[in-house]
């Protein structure tokens, strides 16, 4: 909010009259639900991908509609990872076969091609009454656990996966809440510790807040590639100990908002510190696709675990996958799964009985699921142009993302690690002590001004890093690779020129 904002809104509350306050007053003794008998968790829990820079982004959409004028003629969403929004297009054998699951007539079309239609009668066949319309399982539609399964096994060379151990989600978010659900401690004296990487992606706190746990903050590495360092796990656990009983250790693979990508040797010494410290990891791997720096690759935790001998064969662990990102981008249909491993049986009974509860997810954010785990094969009819859709999207992601990293190294006073893999950059802004200092008088943070500054000026709306938590001292953003090249390539152009003039009037 501008100093102007806040000034006409003050003016506004003095204006406001005795007597609407005390109808305010009387209108909430009517109520039940009030600021002071709410949940104090949902209170506390913040989110900031959709916070005030993003309600303020959405004002200014509105203000331009009405015809405000300002230096710029649209807003930039860069502020959260939504493929679709920013012009990525969607994969056409995705799309065909949810369109069939969706409307069976169009089975009798000569519009879709066979291996879409065989997709969709595979998941027909899988639902009651042959309608995506139907609930399902509650852990999901049966076939598709099975393909995910599948999917699991090809991925990790051949590592066993049992379809019962996987359940399907409403998103990977879902998912996560699900395991966190299961490790609520109602004992204030001994909260439920979950370790969770700092910077981190905000559902981690946000539904750490809301479900009562205890945050067990790990700071990765900036000056290491943002790389994950086992003696910052100890340090951290061994800090909060005494506040907690740590239970979970979330490790976020591909990085969100970091980008890193780690490697082998990372991921063995991370189990290996779970396992001395008995703690039950949570790999978020919804980036498993997006890796583009030159000699990284993706390893799944489970895979790594399956190599280290039986000393590891009763860690327990849940990974996540999703559509909404990878080169899907299917943010919309809300899909995603989680395979559980070495969960104890009946507790694993008690998380199904959780799960009915929601009855299902949605059956057509599954049925997009399908797709990802189940795509064209060379011998099919839709197999080329897939691949080359898929790999149009992968190649510019790569392409994005190193074009977002040399323009932010180029910037005087900013610094960026490389974008490895996902969908983001998080560069630091070496702030000058004079914004930092306004930034104090104004009662906000250096960085959060920063991005507010930026949207009001340019329109392009990012996310301050004190949302995704960093350093003390240190000020960060960060921003997507989503927009479309050449849409990429304005915004970082107004971004360095809202930079250099934004350290010129600080410096």
């Amino acid at each position: 909010m501008t100093s102007a904002m806040l000034s006409t809104s003050l003016r506004l509350c003095k204006h406001i009259s005795p007597s609407r306050h005390l109808h305010k007053s009387v209108a909430m003794a009517s109520k039940v639900l009030t600021m002071e008998t709410l949940n104090p968790h949902v209170k506390t829990m913040e989110y900031a991908v959709r916070g005030p820079i993003v309600a303020r982004a959405g004002a200014i959409e509105k203000e331009l509609k009405e015809g405000a004028k300002k230096p710029f003629d649209k807003v930039i969403r860069a502020n959260i990872g939504d493929c679709h929004a920013c012009g990525q297009p969607p994969i056409t054998f995705l799309r065909q076969v949810v369109a069939l699951c969706t409307y069976p007539p169009l089975l009798e079309s000569s519009d879709f091609p066979a291996d879409a239609k065989d997709r969709a009668e595979r998941i027909l066949a899988g639902c009651k009454g042959r309608s995506i319309g139907s609930y399902s399982d509650s852990a999901g539609v049966e076939v598709i656990r099975r393909d995910i399964a599948s999917y699991i096994e090809k991925r990790d060379g051949g590592v066993k996966c049992d379809f019962n151990n996987v359940f399907m989600s409403t998103g990977a978010s879902d998912g996560i809440k699900a395991i966190l659900n299961l490790m609520i401690s109602h004992s204030p004296a001994t909260p439920t510790g979950v370790m969770i990487p700092i910077p981190q992606y905000p559902l981690y706190t946000a539904t750490a807040s809301e479900y009562g746990l205890h945050p067990v903050p790990y700071y990765l590495n900036e000056s290491n590639k943002w790389g994950l360092d086992i003696s910052e796990l100890q340090r951290a656990i061994d800090a909060q100990r005494a506040h907690c009983t740590p239970r979970a250790l979330v490790v976020i693979n591909p990085g969100n908002p970091t980008g890193q990508v780690l490697s082998r040797e990372n991921i063995e010494g991370v189990i290996k510190f779970a396992k001395k410290e008995k703690l039950f990891i949570l790999a978020d791997e919804v980036y498993q696709h997006n890796v583009y720096a030159s000699g990284s690759s993706f390893f799944s935790f489970k895979k790594v675990l399956s190599e280290l001998g039986p000393d590891y064969a009763d860690l327990e662990l849940a990974s996540f996958m999703s559509t909404s990102k990878g080169y899907m981008g299917e943010c919309g249909y809300r899909g995603g799964y989680c395979e559980v491993i070495n969960m104890d049986p009946e507790v694993r009974g008690q998380m199904l009985k959780s799960l009915s509860a929601k009855l299902c997810p949605s059956v057509s954010g599954q049925a997009a699921m399908e797709v990802v785990v189940n795509p064209p094969r060379p011998d099919e009819p839709s197999y080329e142009s897939f691949v080359k859709e898929r790999d149009q999207v992968l190649g510019d992601l790569k392409l994005k993302g190193r074009l977002t990293t040399e323009t932010l190294n180029s910037m005087e006073g900013m610094s960026c690690n490389e974008v490895m893999g996902a969908m983001y950059a998080f560069p630091q802004i070496h702030m000058p002590q004079k914004a930092i200092d306004e930034a104090k008088a104004k009662g906000t943070k250096p960085d959060t001004m920063y991005c507010f500054q930026l949207l009001e000026e340019t329109g392009i709306c990012v996310v301050s890093g004190s949302g995704f938590g960093q350093r003390e001292g240190t000020y960060h953003f960060r921003m997507t690779i989503l927009p479309t090249v050449d849409d990429l390539k304005s915004l970082l152009a107004k971004l360095k020129a809202f930079h250099v003039g934004f350290m010129a009037r600080y410096k």
